[in-house]
């Protein structure tokens, strides 16, 4: 996945926005909290950064093309970073992606999520 397809992609997620920030990287946020941020690769290459349950971030810090995210791991937060972009990946890319937004949105206050209709299932 390019950073133009990762910026289309979480665009199209709800009550989205993006900036951009630490470093000139690609940031996007459901409400006011970050859930993705493309940026922070070790050869300047694409990375992206989400994210994840406990269970994932056991799992996937040990596979090939993960790692924990720079910054957000060392200070003990589940965050992974992808960088293996390779086209094969882009389905596993856009389901952690999206499972990001949920994980973040929920906790969001209820009233905030209420009123961007996130979680109302």
């Amino acid at each position: 996945m390019t950073y133009d397809e990762y910026n289309e992609f979480c665009g199209s997620l709800q009550a989205t926005s993006y900036v951009v920030q630490w470093g000139n990287s690609h940031v996007w946020k459901v409400v006011d909290k970050v859930f993705a941020v493309g940026g922070w690769g070790k050869t300047g290459d694409p990375a992206f950064n989400f994210k994840v349950s406990e269970l994932n971030f056991n799992v996937l810090r040990d596979e090939p093309g993960f790692r924990p995210a720079p910054y957000m791991a060392a200070r003990g937060m589940k965050w992974i970073q992808q960088y293996d972009v390779s086209k094969e990946r882009d389905e596993d890319l856009a389901y952690y992606l999206r499972e990001s937004h949920r994980i973040v949105s929920l906790g969001l206050t209820k009233k905030k999520q209420k009123e961007f209709g996130l979680n109302q299932s």
